[in-house]
């Protein structure tokens, strides 16, 4: 095999890791010890979150780009997600990186996320090296942590060159970094090292004309879209003639207006790029995530980024309640049709399909938690829509009806246990494994449907006392197991249009659960809580008590109302049924039927039981 030239000035690292193992915060502290920052100069926290949902949510959504400089080696640092939903977050980023640092927390270990990031990276073949983060916590168990981290390098077929991986100890929080987790580092500055040394630089053939992988998208108001990666070979000066080859290997012209490179947190214009630096091209217009730019008298394609399938679809329609278009200022189909569109273009793991009614969308995904995101930025954005319950994807190969399996994770207090397994056990569970490691907290494996999750996070925190964690990743497809009961309560829906009145919400208070405040706008169809029984009732909120001019002998009681636990995305969403809907607007989330007539909905139950 030809061995490839190698660029040593530059290094183009990924850090993968699960959901709230210190990512962010570490690439933090490497910014600040790298010198990017003057002294004295404020820094927020969490540097690399910049969408307002990531900092609200504490997590990470979409990849980012950065560099620092150390030792006058440039090292470009890819933030990615620790979220399964956002794989293909993860899936593209990693087409930019040469090399991956793997954090784990050293108390919580290897979690389902772990293993679902660091199988993308050895499938790329990256260059691994492995920092147990949060070594200063009271129950940190390094020894053990590294040993469950061989296990799973060993259960992913890691070759013996990724299992003679560099390890590092670190704290995060204090940006420091030690051989040893006994030992008291003072800075990262053994992690940069560690990066220069052990990290290869990237790979490319002098012979091969320039080639550039889009990876990622984005939009500038001043020079309009930006096209995002990696030069594989060759390089590029400002202003050279390009083409761009798409899905389908045609070449189309391109004007380049800007050519730019990372520095920090920033983009600043470059006059050439070398092969494998990250680079942003501006002006380009029509260019999707995957298509090669090359240059014109050489035109050659690279593979594509593929991602993995969609398990997860939910429909998203205009908002058709009678209170559409008191909120929100984009409420048209079309509106709506382009923004889905949109994302399609900035995120691969997403994809839209029009339906026979030309105002409903079917929007598919990686999971009920991507969606609630992509609702809640288009909320956000001024949209109204309705969104429907997610419904996982079936597969039939050979007559067999498929279903997504998860492998799901379940730590919590041993005191727990048995509600937990009873529960999920009712949703066709079945556990694999248990470890007891004697603090009082068991971990459970369970084999379990995708759609037994769909709803059951809210149960499970309430069950567990919100102290039991759950954690999931996609095993494959597997054989139907048969139907279950999605939820044991019945909805309490309003029969007429009006306000909520303290009165009529104090009398149905013994029905079940209330969602509505005295003041709320009410519409025959909108659902205002949950039914302690499993069917539906319809009732009347505003119901006002009579006057009479009749004294009352004493005071009449004052109505205090239980206080309601305000209406969440994610709540709503796990709620409804097949026949309900989540009506959303920037400043609303209300649930209702999908047919808002009470004599409809009577007659169509009807109608069931006698086909029944």
């Amino acid at each position: 095999m030809k061995e490839l030239a190698r660029n040593q000035k530059l290094r183009n690292i990924a850090i993968i890791a699960h959901v709230d193992h210190g990512k962010t915060t570490l690439v933090d502290a490497m910014f600040k010890q790298s010198g990017l920052f003057r002294e004295g100069q404020e820094v927020d926290d969490r540097i690399m979150d910049s969408m307002d949902l990531e900092r609200e949510r504490g997590i990470t959504i979409a990849a980012k780009n950065c560099s620092v400089i150390w030792k006058d080696i440039k090292i470009n640092i890819i933030d990615t997600p620790g979220h399964a939903d956002f794989g293909g977050e993860v899936e593209r980023s990693l087409s930019m990186a040469d090399g991956a640092i793997l954090l784990v927390d050293a108390s919580e270990g290897p979690l389902p996320q772990t293993r679902f990031v660091l199988k993308k990276a050895l499938d790329q073949g990256l260059t691994l090296a492995v920092i147990i983060n949060k070594v200063d916590r009271q129950d940190a168990r390094p020894d053990e942590v590294l040993d469950e981290i061989y296990d799973l390098f060993i259960d992913l077929d890691a070759s013996e060159e990724q299992l003679d991986f560099p390890l590092l100890y670190a704290i995060g929080r204090d940006g420091i970094a030690m051989t040893s987790p006994d030992e008291r580092g003072e800075n990262l500055h053994i992690l940069l090292d560690m990066i220069v040394d052990k990290i290869p630089g990237p790979a490319h053939d002098e012979n091969e004309p320039f080639q550039m992988l889009v990876s990622d998208l984005s939009y500038s108001d001043y020079v309009g879209r930006l096209a995002i990666g990696k030069v594989y070979h060759g390089s590029v000066r400002d202003h050279d003639s390009l083409v761009c080859i798409g899905e389908d290997n045609e070449p189309r012209q391109l004007k380049v207006t800007k050519l730019q490179t990372y520095d920090g947190l920033t983009m600043v214009p470059a006059t050439s790029a070398d092969p494998g630096d990250i680079v942003v091209l501006a002006g380009i217009e029509d260019v999707k995530i995957g298509d090669t730019i090359c240059n014109k008298e050489e035109p050659k394609a690279l593979p594509r980024i593929t991602v993995d399938e969609p398990t997860v679809s939910m429909k998203f329609s205009i908002n058709t309640s009678p209170l559409a278009g008191t909120e929100g200022k984009l409420v048209q189909g079309t509106k709506i049709r382009e923004r889905l569109h949109r994302e399609t273009l900035l995120n691969v793991a997403i994809q839209v399909e029009d339906t026979e009614n030309r105002e409903a969308f079917l929007v598919k995904g990686r999971g009920e938690f991507q969606m609630a995101i992509l609702v809640e930025t288009m909320r956000r954005e001024g949209f109204e829509i309705a969104v429907g319950r997610p419904e996982v994807i079936y597969k039939n190969e050979g007559g067999k009806k498929l279903e997504p399996i998860e492998h799901l994770y379940v730590d919590c207090d041993e005191a727990f246990m048995g509600v937990v397994t009873e529960k999920l056990s009712a949703r066709k569970a079945r556990m694999t494994n248990m470890t007891n490691h004697g603090t009082g907290r068991v971990r459970i494996e369970f084999s379990v449907p995708s759609r037994s999750l769909i709803g059951y996070r809210d149960e499970f925190l309430t069950d567990t006392k919100g102290t039991g964690i759950m954690n999931s990743y996609l095993e494959g497809y597997g054989e139907y197991r048969g139907e279950f009961p999605s939820r044991y309560t019945g909805s309490i829906v309003a029969d007429r249009a009006g306000k909520g009145v303290a009165y009529g919400i104090f009398n149905l208070e013994p029905r079940g659960q209330m969602f509505i405040v005295p003041g709320d706008p009410l519409y025959e169809g909108m659902i205002v809580g949950e039914h302690n029984r499993d069917n539906d009732i319809n009732v009347n909120p505003s119901k006002e008590k009579k006057l009479t001019n009749m004294r009352a002998s004493g005071k009449d009681e004052a109505v205090i109302l239980t206080p309601v636990k305000p209406m969440t995305l994610e709540r709503a969403l796990n709620f409804i049924r097949d026949d309900e809907l989540v009506e959303v607007t920037p400043k609303s989330i209300r649930l209702r039927k999908v047919e808002l007539s009470a004599q409809k909905r009577h007659r169509m139950e009807g109608k069931k039981k006698k086909n029944a």
